[in-house]
């Protein structure tokens, strides 16, 4: 799958794992976010539900469980060129998950990661990735049905 200048839409699903007031974070190691904090994930496999992406993605990545839930508003991350060519188009899920066991570990993945209440994104100093602040927080506002 070509992740520049692809033929369609990339289907990628973040887990959004809540724990006492915290959510989990990582510092992502490789490109096109290197440096940058998020929430853990990454591509959805053929005849795999988001769920069971975001259940592997967290658990490849961090070695953390955590039971999905639900999920939180879909972001669109499209990214033309200077000649107007999509360069880049990512569908984003981000999955809504109650953490079960482990306080995570890091990966060839992850540079980093950290337990973070929503409310102390912004005066952190992390140079977090767009929306994070936003779902953190909505991460905490629902409740599981």
């Amino acid at each position: 799958m070509k992740r520049e200048y692809p033929e369609h839409p990339i289907v990628g699903v973040l887990s959004v794992v809540r724990r006492a007031g915290a959510v989990l974070i990582v510092q992502r190691a490789r490109p096109p976010s290197a440096g940058r904090w998020g929430f853990p994930g990454g591509v959805q496999e053929l005849g795999e539900t988001v769920f069971e992406t975001a259940r592997r993605e967290l658990a490849e990545e961090t070695g953390v469980e955590a039971e999905p839930f639900g999920s939180l508003p879909v972001l669109d991350i499209i990214r033309p060129d200077g000649a107007g060519r999509i360069r880049s188009h990512w569908t984003l899920v981000p999955v809504l998950c109650d953490w079960r066991r482990g306080d995570g570990t890091l990966s060839d993945e992850v540079l980093a990661l950290r337990w973070i209440a929503p409310a102390a994104i912004a005066a952190s100093g992390l140079d977090v990735l767009p929306d994070l602040e936003r779902l953190a927080a909505l991460a905490m506002s629902v409740t599981p049905t």
